[in-house]
């Protein structure tokens, strides 16, 4: 009875101990910290040891490194660009997207995201089109392959790029695989044996190392392959069956890619790098052939980065500044909507302004209590004109925002709270009107496969539906 009473008493003490640590040194978001010390209130001793998995702060010390030259290369670039847009001399390709100088400074100075006007741009939302684009591009590669996924499956669609990465290994190209350790979780030890005895390098992003993993909830969420420094995606899909709708909890996969050629693979490269040297002790250092791009054509772009080891969040901040230059009309497709209120406040005054907002989300979960919270987030939007579309042919799971038919950002960062302050996130920053319009076009095409969720249906969900997004809401900011 003594020990059990003086453990009680020390976890007591520790939850104390670390309910103050929350609120006075790690300065979370207040929503997030009472969140934290409910959790420690009611579940006092299970609660202390979530919080160490899933609430502990990443460390503020530098996980990302870089050598000094490629470093040096890029902050030259940004300072130029930076004086160019305060000077007003900056030079936009296309006048009209002149407007959005201070969507591009912003980007410039949070996140180093050099802007870039000379690439060509595919857009796929089809799984099957743009693995058939991607293995086809592989094939093709002469010194390099970088790929990094966060979800990498060893089912059928895995073994397909398997022998293509093994071919080209065997062919002297370098070939490097970087995959999220939890979000590939599945990922049979046997298939990363066969991949490294080919010489392809494959490396794990917070790999588990001990019984508990306290860098669990800190997920690298970025998709990107660069192939021989000329050809860069990045988008939505994973690697695995599902993304071909083989699953039928799933059914057909709705997502958006992009294939990317031009200036802007650089950022892509460097992007890839940086991740791969945090989890690799076989540091990638500058060397001219991993950047090794040509003009392509003449689409505006910016790679932006966001993650938890960052004072800024990016890729949020890039969103609010593109709601907030809206003047007809913002087009969303997530299949995660749980906004903090910075971003729900922007999309509340753009449609209270008479800007027509329109949001897409998919109609089944892949996750529940992240579904719930989505559709409470959504309804919320109703009462201020915002329209809701509930997409029904399968799963959405897209990450694309349109404004105004002329900037874009597609990539992995969802609307809520994991992707802008836990995930590690990329996304495109697109200034075209002409693939701004192509996403346009996709998203009216789905709305034809969608059913709209208005405010009268909204009001008429069971008193189940209304629990579970109660519940949901008030633990989405530790979804």
């Amino acid at each position: 009875m003594g020990i059990l009473s003086f453990l009680l008493g020390l976890i007591i003490i520790l939850n104390i101990a670390l309910g103050i640590s929350i609120v006075f040194l790690e300065r979370k978001d207040p929503t997030s910290s009472w969140a934290w010390l409910m959790v420690l209130l009611f579940i006092p001793i299970a609660g202390f040891f979530l919080y160490l998995i899933f609430g502990k702060p990443i460390s503020n010390r530098r996980i990302f490194t870089w050598d000094k030259k490629s470093r040096m290369g890029v902050k030259t670039t940004v300072q130029s660009q930076l004086r160019s847009l305060e000077d007003k001399d900056f030079h936009f390709n296309d006048k009209a997207l002149s407007q959005y100088g201070d969507l591009v400074y912003l980007l410039l100075r949070n996140d180093d995201a050099i802007f870039s006007q000379d690439n060509a741009v595919e857009i796929y939302t089809d799984g099957e089109e743009k693995f058939n684009a991607l293995i086809h591009d592989l094939q093709k590669a002469k010194d390099h392959i970088h790929m990094q996924y966060y979800i990498m499956r060893s089912d059928e669609l895995g073994q397909r790029i398997a022998e293509v990465l093994i071919k080209k290994a065997n062919e002297g190209v370098d070939v490097r695989v970087l995959y999220d350790d939890m979000g590939s979780r599945s990922l049979k030890r046997s298939y990363v044996k066969r991949l490294k005895n080919a010489g392809v390098m494959v490396e794990a992003f917070f790999p588990s190392r001990l019984i508990i993993n306290f860098k669990i909830n800190y997920r690298n969420h970025r998709k990107l392959t660069i192939i021989d420094g000329k050809i860069g995606y990045i988008g939505g899909f994973n690697v695995g069956d599902e993304y071909l709708g083989k699953k039928k909890k799933f059914g057909y996969w709705r997502d958006t890619h992009l294939r990317v050629m031009g200036e802007a693979v650089q950022s892509l490269q460097t992007r890839f790098i940086l991740d791969w040297n945090q989890a690799s002790k076989n540091d990638i250092l500058y060397d001219d052939r991993y950047y090794n791009t040509s003009v392509s054509g003449d689409v505006g772009i910016q790679i932006v980065s966001s993650g938890p080891d960052t004072e800024w969040e990016q890729i949020k901040n890039g969103y609010i500044k593109m709601i907030m230059a809206a003047k007809e009309y913002i087009y969303i497709q997530t299949p995660y909507f749980i906004p903090d209120e910075s971003v729900k406040d922007a999309l509340r005054i753009a449609a209270l302004s008479g800007v027509d907002v329109k949001i897409m989300i998919p109609n089944k979960p892949d996750h529940p209590f992240v579904y719930w919270a989505t559709l409470s987030s959504s309804g919320e939007l109703l009462t201020a004109g915002a329209e809701v579309f509930i997409y029904q042919n399968g799963f959405l799971h897209a990450k694309t925002l349109v404004v105004d038919g002329k900037i874009a950002s597609v990539g992995t960062a969802n609307i809520d709270v994991r992707s802008f302050r836990l995930n590690f996130e990329v996304n495109a920053f697109l200034y075209d009107s002409e693939i701004a319009n192509q996403l346009v076009q996709k998203f009216n095409s789905d709305i034809e496969l969608s059913t709209q969720m208005t405010k009268k249906l909204y009001d008429q969900r069971t008193l189940g539906i209304r629990f579970k997004e109660s519940i949901s809401r008030l633990i989405s900011p530790v979804l």
